[in-house]
């Protein structure tokens, strides 16, 4: 267990600080996070790195939930009160809405929460099905993966497959099969957790390709800097996924001030931070640059459902004017 002293707190904060300064101006675009797990200290740490719009797909929480009315709490704040709770810190919130693959082993809840999609796919803020797809690459996981495939083609949605961390070359594999058999056009179809195993055939086979970068597994940043030199940014999105477990908020922007340590353009540092995930996510018709572009007017004095993100007497931020959120 690392036990890190104040002055070793201190000096990585400052390390990482001077990081964040190469990337200053950048706008970033993470297409793959959890806010839910995170604390508002993050969205903050996040805006003041450039970070201007966020995905947040529905996944599982960490154990398994226990009956329908959990999953329609969860999409509800996915939609809600996690819209309201970036837009404090001005970030643009956007969700992906599905069923994940380890609660589609249970197909007496799985079967409900397919009647249930329908009800959220169409909201406000939804710009995919997802995150979808293989863990342990059961018939079940299979067989709603499937139903989701088809549930994205009637309601002209991007997919957002999660790609399995055991097997993952067969399972990548087996998604866009899968996803082609279908008829889905893969430049609308997002593999996530790609690894240097997968990249090839994802890009070859016409998909988008998202990187997930992790503290220690998956796809480290210096990694994700040479798979940028090697394939170029073309259909290639760079994301953090961080969640309840050990995981980076900033991973985006830290990839990011490696690229330009590295020698790699702002251009092309652009499009795999951002330009990228707007492309792929708005064909969904709820996003694009010109929506990003224009500035949040902070007010946290507002409220959501009778409830602010300020505790304890805090003054609330407020910018000139006021913003809506719908």
């Amino acid at each position: 267990m690392c036990n890190y002293s104040e002055r070793d707190r201190a000096s990585m904060g400052e390390r990482v600080a001077l990081e964040l300064d190469l990337v200053k101006g950048f706008r970033f675009f993470d297409p793959h996070i959890h806010m839910v797990s995170r604390t508002t200290d993050d969205y903050q740490a996040m805006a003041d790195a450039g970070v201007v719009a966020v995905i947040e797909p529905a996944f599982w929480v960490g154990q398994p939930r226990t009956g329908i009315d959990t999953f329609r709490d969860y999409y509800s704040s996915l939609i809600g009160w996690e819209r309201f709770r970036a837009s404090q810190f001005g970030i643009r919130h956007f969700c992906t809405i599905g069923l994940n693959s380890r609660e589609a082993n249970n197909e007496a809840l799985a079967e409900a929460v397919m009647e249930l999609l329908p009800f959220f796919i169409y909201k406000e803020g939804v710009v995919g099905i997802g995150e979808i797809g293989f863990d342990d690459q059961t018939a079940a996981e299979e067989k709603y993966y499937r139903l989701q495939l088809e549930l994205a083609k009637e309601a002209a949605l991007p997919v957002q497959v999660h790609t399995p961390h055991r097997d993952k070359t067969k399972g990548t594999s087996r998604s866009m099969d899968i996803a082609l058999e279908h008829g889905l056009d893969p430049g609308k179809v997002i593999i996530d957790h790609n690894t240097e195993e997968t990249v090839k055939e994802v890009l070859d086979k016409g998909f988008w390709a998202a990187f997930t970068i992790y503290p220690f597994t998956k796809m480290g940043n210096e990694r994700m800097v040479e798979i940028v030199k090697q394939y170029g940014p073309e259909r290639i999105l760079v994301n953090s996924a961080a969640d309840w477990g050990i995981s980076d908020p900033l991973a985006v922007p830290k990839t990011a001030a490696l690229m330009v340590k590295s020698g790699i353009s702002k251009e092309v540092i652009e499009q795999v931070c951002f330009k990228n995930a707007v492309a792929a996510f708005g064909q969904s018709g709820q996003l694009d640059e010109s929506m990003l572009a224009e500035h949040i007017v902070i007010d946290q004095g507002q409220k959501f459902e009778g409830n602010s993100i300020l505790r304890g007497g805090q003054q609330p931020r407020r910018d000139a004017g006021s913003i809506i959120i719908s």
